[in-house]
């Protein structure tokens, strides 16, 4: 059986409409709460697929969550391995910090539906499949493009929101994984965020029914290519 080895922080951001496509492919699935279970014994090497989901916090809170420590070794530990790895926003950011880049608050929340401009080599990777889709983007912080990384796309608000290390390693600062039929979850749970940067939940909830369905589908697109070349 194939395994996947999926890091959740808060329950509804989770995998989203990516799990069905990898249990079609035979997947097994795994989710780890980095906040209460223990890292330190995790074996993160045999799983066929590492996913490290997002969340509200940042990759740099060491001294406010103890557990970002152990994280950030386990996605070393991961990263050494050389094995597929695919880290989604705060996920992202993990990777970026253990390649040995920074991770900083950009000032400004980039939260909503909005395309991406790819770079060279972006548009040479599966992200091209996009066109000029908008994705979901919903975070505060940004990381830098680590040494030896491709950068893959930026927005205006972000420089830095893709990069690939090979074919094995895929960051991504944006929500291609979120179920846009289960955006309720996501605004209720971050309520208090949008409140604080004065975003109406209408206005997302009304894009993630209009532009819901063209992007999952892209989304899932997506995410097979990576997978016929991260799993070779």
């Amino acid at each position: 059986m194939k395994t996947v080895l999926a890091l959740r922080h808060v329950h509804f951001e989770d995998l989203g409409i990516f799990e069905p496509l990898l249990r079609a492919r035979g997947y097994e699935i795994r989710y780890i709460d980095p906040s209460i279970d223990d890292l330190t014994a995790l074996d993160v090497v045999t799983p066929d697929l590492v996913v490290a989901l997002g969340g509200p916090i940042g990759a740099f809170d060491d001294a406010i969550h103890p557990f970002v420590a152990d994280e950030l070794a386990l996605v070393k530990a991961r990263l050494d391995s050389g094995r597929p790895l695919l880290g989604i926003c705060l996920g992202a950011q993990f990777i970026a910090r253990a390649l040995g880049a920074k991770v900083y608050p950009m000032g400004v929340k980039e939260i909503g539906f909005s395309p991406l401009t790819l770079t060279a080599q972006g548009q040479q990777s599966p992200l091209a499949l996009l066109g000029d889709v908008p994705v979901l983007h919903w975070h505060g912080d940004q990381f830098d493009i680590p040494d030896g990384a491709e950068l893959l796309a930026s927005t205006n608000v972000g420089a830095h929101q893709a990069f690939r290390v090979g074919s094995k390693v895929l960051g991504l600062q944006f929500h291609l994984e979120a179920d846009t039929a289960r955006i309720e979850q996501w605004l209720v749970g971050h309520a208090s965020e949008l409140g604080q940067a004065g975003i109406n939940p209408n206005s997302l909830r009304t894009d993630a029914r209009q532009i819901g369905p063209e992007l999952q589908a892209v989304s899932i697109r997506i995410l097979e290519s990576w997978l016929d070349h991260a799993l070779l």
